[in-house]
């Protein structure tokens, strides 16, 4: 836990979800080892970086009830965000100039896609989607196919975030079966919670304990 952080039991006890334009101007400082960061990035590179750190420690700042710079975030590029010890966990996501954000007592995961985002759906899913998931989408029209793959991409994703895998070792792995509501990965058999929600044309997927009751701030 960082100096000025308050302790866990003022914190909220569900997950809390912030779904934000990537601002122009960074709302909070970077750590020095962020700013580090983001000078080594190549140039057009650095303002989506910095900006998207800055915006994420000020929501948590909110949360763990300190200032931005307090904020124990360790969050190097390309590598998913860590708090320090006893400070809970957190996920982002960012496409195009939108941000989805979390924070939880629990690990969790979310991913953050564009909804009508154009797709080779047929093609990502007989390359990347179980067996058994494909065949119960087959025969889909394509407008509905299309939807069907992006929304089961996008609970994978934050799945594998949940876990801290790979795309490409776990992706293959995770069956979303739309019948019965369930994630699954098949090695593992997990099946952690999720949600999927669409804000003002955002595909937003949430996966955790507690997501079905996450706080959108």
């Amino acid at each position: 836990m960082g100096p000025g952080v308050v302790a866990s039991a003022s914190r909220p006890t569900r997950p809390q979800l912030w779904l934000q334009p990537l601002p122009e101007q960074p709302p909070a400082p970077l750590s020095p080892q962020e700013q580090r960061w983001c000078a080594a990035l190549p140039e057009g590179l650095q303002g989506r970086y910095g900006r998207s750190r800055s915006q994420l420690r000020a929501c948590l700042a909110a949360v763990l009830q300190c200032s931005p710079e307090q904020v124990p975030l360790h969050s190097p590029p390309a590598q998913a965000p860590q708090l320090g010890q006893g400070c809970g966990h957190v996920s982002l996501s960012h496409s195009r100039q939108q941000l989805l954000m979390a924070w939880s007592p629990w690990p969790i995961g979310v991913d953050l896609e564009w909804a009508a985002r154009p797709l080779l759906a047929e093609a990502v899913a007989r390359r990347f989607f179980p067996e058994a998931e494909w065949q119960r989408l087959q025969g889909l029209p394509a407008e509905a196919l299309r939807g069907a793959v992006l929304a089961s991409w996008v609970r994978k994703e934050a799945a594998i975030k949940w876990h801290r895998g790979s795309i490409a070792h776990d992706l293959r792995h995770w069956l979303w079966d739309g019948n019965r509501g369930v994630l699954q990965h098949l090695q593992r058999g997990w099946q952690p919670p999720s949600v999927l929600h669409l804000h003002d044309g955002w595909c937003c997927a949430v996966v955790g304990e507690a997501v079905e009751q996450a706080q959108w701030a």
